[in-house]
């Protein structure tokens, strides 16, 4: 969830409310104290969108890290490649991860992907990703594609009220 998508060279996108979605999942994680990582993109290139040390590459307001919380900066698709990611969740005992951001077809899904094959029950969240217009394929096609293709194989496809219902449903039976 960075500002650097906000930039018009992305094109079409689709599902304009899930930074909200993510402030209300980030809101509701808080309350219950259960553990955040937030993964950022930074570009390889000079050039990139996701320079770090412009506003681009910054957290968008919704998605902002609170003092405390893991900040992890990825340079790949994956937030699991070249990061401490899988470390991380191990050594907190983490069975779970919650995927939310952007883009639903890239990061979202590569890691989504990941997460699953390393043995975590992995939720992602349908209303709290977006992507863009692809080749001539519209955003919510995109979106579509991606949420299916996931499904039932690599997560578990969820609304924002469905994840919170799970884990205030989790945080009562510890």
């Amino acid at each position: 969830m960075q500002r650097a998508f906000d930039d018009s060279s992305w094109g079409e996108r689709n599902n304009q409310d899930a930074e909200a979605h993510v402030g209300e999942i980030l809101a509701v994680w808080r309350e219950l104290g259960a553990p955040l990582v937030h993964v950022r993109h930074e570009s390889a290139s000079p050039t990139g969108l996701f320079r770090r040390g412009t506003s681009a590459f910054e957290f968008k307001p919704e998605a902002q890290p609170l003092p405390g919380e893991t900040i992890l900066d990825k340079r790949v698709n994956s937030a699991f490649i070249g990061t401490d990611l899988l470390e991380h969740l191990r050594s907190t005992g983490a069975e779970h991860v919650v995927i939310v951001g952007l883009t639903t077809d890239h990061c979202c899904s590569t890691t989504a992907r990941m997460a699953s094959n390393l043995g975590f029950e992995t939720w992602f969240v349908a209303d709290a990703t977006a992507t863009h217009a692809r080749a001539d394929f519209d955003a919510e096609t995109m979106h579509r594609t991606a949420l299916a293709s996931l499904d039932g194989e690599f997560a578990r496809v969820m609304s924002t009220a469905e994840a919170i219902g799970h884990l205030h449903a989790m945080a009562s039976s510890i």
